[in-house]
């Protein structure tokens, strides 16, 4: 079996996202100058937060039996799970699809006005008509990676300014 390597995307010396690759024994590896834009970014929770959503199921069934109608404790960690399994936000070159536990909805590139940041590190679409869209799971820390993939549509905050 092949070793595996991480295969980073960068431009100008910025890490904009990175993924673990295995070596099939092709004996090709990407270089860092070698840009390759993917298709689609996911932005979620990690999925291994289920495990804390079960270690509370676990911790409440004691309580969930000691008395009678109490086993409703038990909806919280269910729906914590389907929280976490549900919300995220994707980005392809059509636009931005923000997906919460009940709801779905698609973003195009053209209905988007820009990007503010919020206090709490958070980001939010806003559109053309002023509303704006919360994306679960993205941050500022991801606004170089969505300005790659928007194709220029969004700009890149971290990209200097010439001093023109």
């Amino acid at each position: 079996m092949g070793t595996v390597q991480t295969l980073v995307l960068s431009v100008e010396r910025r890490q904009l996202c990175g993924t673990v690759i295995p070596d099939r024994g092709l004996g090709y590896a990407y270089g860092v100058s070698d840009l390759q834009v993917p298709g689609k970014l996911l932005f979620r929770v990690p999925p291994t937060a289920v495990l804390g959503a079960v270690l509370l199921a676990i911790a409440a069934i004691p309580f969930a039996f000691g008395a009678p109608g109490f086993y409703v404790i038990l909806v919280v960690p269910v729906a914590l799970i389907i929280w976490i399994l549900r919300t995220r936000t994707v980005v392809d070159a059509e636009g931005l699809t923000v997906r919460r536990v009940l709801t779905r909805r698609a973003l195009p590139w053209s209905s988007l006005k820009g990007l503010r940041l919020t206090k709490r590190a958070g980001v939010r679409a806003v559109l053309t008509d002023d509303t704006e869209v919360t994306l679960p799971s993205v941050h500022p820390r991801h606004l170089p990676a969505l300005a790659l993939i928007s194709g220029g549509r969004l700009e890149d905050p971290l990209t200097p300014v010439s001093e023109d």
